[in-house]
């Protein structure tokens, strides 16, 4: 089956987004069973004005888009979850205990905290643990699924840690994008490095990576060099800070990296900590590559209609 998107006209998504009581609640997009309305788009659009400072920056109807392509990445997972769990639900304690840590720096210390501040920019709290919870219960279901295929070398691990009593760590930032069928990797690329030069890095990511970390304008963050794969660190390793690589084929579609900054500490901690540290980061990234292939094989069987 095909996915069908159909785009508005620039005056109506700017209405849509700037007056909120220009218009009746409607439904925009069904997405299988599950429908986005015009408010769902406004919310989203404020949680990522909330979570990414550089989203303020973004043209309206570019906005829109990628409040958009959210909230459909969203719904489509929340339609495969539903094939597999009874209730899109986890336990209440866990949930509050995720949503503190996730939004710590903005302040926030208990539920009441969480509540207080998305009510105070107009978002339902309940849209925002929704969200948490289907992040949450798609990374179980990755996990379920490709746990046994996680490759990991233990020693190869110890082996790098012990070569040297410093430790190299890299802030990144990335980019993950797919060429549809027809469409040229250098053309694609050039669209994308175009935006990074016109605007920055973080704003290409929010308009063209399909990594749930696009919401973030691509950020990694600090990622130990022992716990990158040998291919991506021989490439980074020739990237200046501040610069970004050219696409590296990955699992799951061509990557851009962004080294935003570069540390060495020194390895003054408990090698066993260090260790399954690693391992924690490099499964991630393993999962990470699955995630993104699996999602692009069940969006080919997922029908978008606009309303």
């Amino acid at each position: 089956m095909y996915i069908r998107i159909f785009f508005f006209s620039f005056i109506y998504i700017f209405i849509l987004i700037t007056n909120v009581n220009a218009f009746e609640n409607k439904i925009l997009f069904k997405i299988n069973n599950e429908i986005i309305t015009s408010l769902d788009i406004l919310s989203e659009l404020r949680y990522l004005e909330s979570i990414n400072t550089e989203f303020q920056n973004t043209e309206k109807n570019q906005a829109y888009e990628i409040a958009k392509r959210s909230l459909i990445r969203e719904k489509i997972k929340e339609v495969e979850l539903k094939k597999v769990f009874k209730k899109i639900k986890i336990e209440d304690k866990f949930l509050e205990n995720l949503l503190i840590n996730y939004f710590k720096k903005k302040n926030i210390n208990s539920i009441s905290d969480f509540e207080d501040y998305f009510i105070s920019i107009k978002i339902d709290p309940d849209i925002i643990k929704k969200k948490i919870t289907i992040e949450v219960l798609w990374n179980q279901l990755i996990f379920n699924k490709y746990n046994q295929n996680i490759k990991i070398d233990r020693q190869n691990i110890v082996d790098e840690i012990k070569k040297s009593n410093k430790q190299k760590q890299y802030f990144l930032s990335e980019i993950l994008f797919n060429i549809n069928e027809g469409e040229k990797l250098e053309n694609k690329f050039n669209l994308i490095r175009n935006k990074i030069e016109k605007s920055n890095f973080s704003e290409a990511a929010l308009i063209y990576s399909v990594s749930d970390t696009s919401t973030k304008g691509g950020e990694l963050g600090w990622i130990n060099e022992s716990a990158l794969s040998k291919m991506i660190k021989n490439k980074i390793q020739k990237i200046a800070i501040g610069n970004y690589s050219n696409p590296i084929l990955i699992p799951g579609g061509f990557l851009i990296l962004k080294v935003i900054d570069i540390r060495v500490i020194d390895n003054n901690y408990d090698l066993k900590v260090e260790i399954e540290k690693i391992i924690r980061e490099k499964t991630n990234e393993q999962l990470n590559q699955f995630s993104n292939i699996y999602f692009n094989k069940i969006q080919k069987d997922i029908v978008i209609n606009e309303l």
